[in-house]
């Protein structure tokens, strides 16, 4: 009796679950349509355009005239001169201070002629040690050729050359200096440093020519630059709170405004 009560209790659930479904089944189908028939008839391959909001254009519209207003602002007036950095490079190729005077960085002519006499001086003083030792060099190389040449009695009579014995110690005297190779080492040597320096007086020189006319093409396209005057520096104490990755630190923070 029991186990057919059972049965028929599992019968009745089930057709309660059915007609339950049932149900739900056809209110979604006429939700589907009442949906459906509210959108109007509109072809489906045909995308609509929704005018924009009035709000929304205003804002687009007022952002638009600050940033517009913004690039007259940044714009230099007419009148306002600005140098050519081509003109600038060719002046200064041409002659070096001419493109800092066409800059109008006036300021900067004693820095460039200072650096080109000073660069001048070396190479001329150089070039003439060098060629004093030079001289000397090879005239008593000369004059040993002679010497040894002579017979010995003749020896008293020769006449060497002024180049070398201006250079020549007073402790030293001729014939030493001739039958020994000492000092004539010693004027190679000082010929070779002279000339070493002389070479690099002149490189020193082709690079201050060359920074004249990089100095030039820089202030010409930075003419315009807008530099902040506040060049301020600031040291204080950090404390970093602690976290689930890191401990509580304490230090020092350095920053710079420029």
């Amino acid at each position: 009796m029991i186990r057919q009560e059972k049965v028929w209790m599992k019968s009745g659930l089930r057709k309660w679950l059915s007609v339950w479904i049932f149900l739900m089944g056809c209110s979604g189908v006429i939700n589907a349509q009442e949906i459906w028939t509210d959108i109007p008839n509109v072809p489906m391959d045909t995308i609509q355009v929704m005018s924009p909001n009035s709000t929304v254009g205003e804002i687009v519209a007022a952002a638009d005239s600050v940033f517009t207003q913004q690039e007259l602002e940044m714009e230099l007036p007419a009148n306002v001169w600005k140098p050519n950095s081509t003109r600038a490079v060719i002046y200064s190729a041409i002659f070096p201070g001419l493109g800092q005077i066409y800059n109008k960085q006036y300021w900067k002519l004693p820095i460039v002629y200072g650096g080109f006499m000073g660069c001048l001086y070396a190479v001329t003083w150089n070039n003439k040690n060098y060629k004093d030792y030079r001289d000397a060099y090879f005239d008593i190389e000369r004059d040993r050729i002679r010497w040894n040449a002579l017979e010995d009695d003749k020896k008293d009579s020769f006449d060497p050359k002024a180049s070398w014995t201006v250079l020549l110690p007073s402790s030293t005297s001729v014939e030493s200096a001739l039958t020994s190779t000492t000092f004539s080492d010693n004027l190679k040597r000082r010929k070779d440093y002279f000339r070493r320096y002389r070479d690099l007086s002149i490189l020193i020189t082709v690079g201050v020519y060359a920074i004249c006319i990089i100095d030039a093409y820089i202030d010409a396209e930075l003419f315009d630059f807008d530099i902040s005057p506040d060049l301020t520096m600031r040291v204080e104490p950090v404390v970093t709170p602690k976290t689930s990755y890191s401990s509580r630190t304490v230090g020092v923070s350095w920053s710079m405004n420029f």
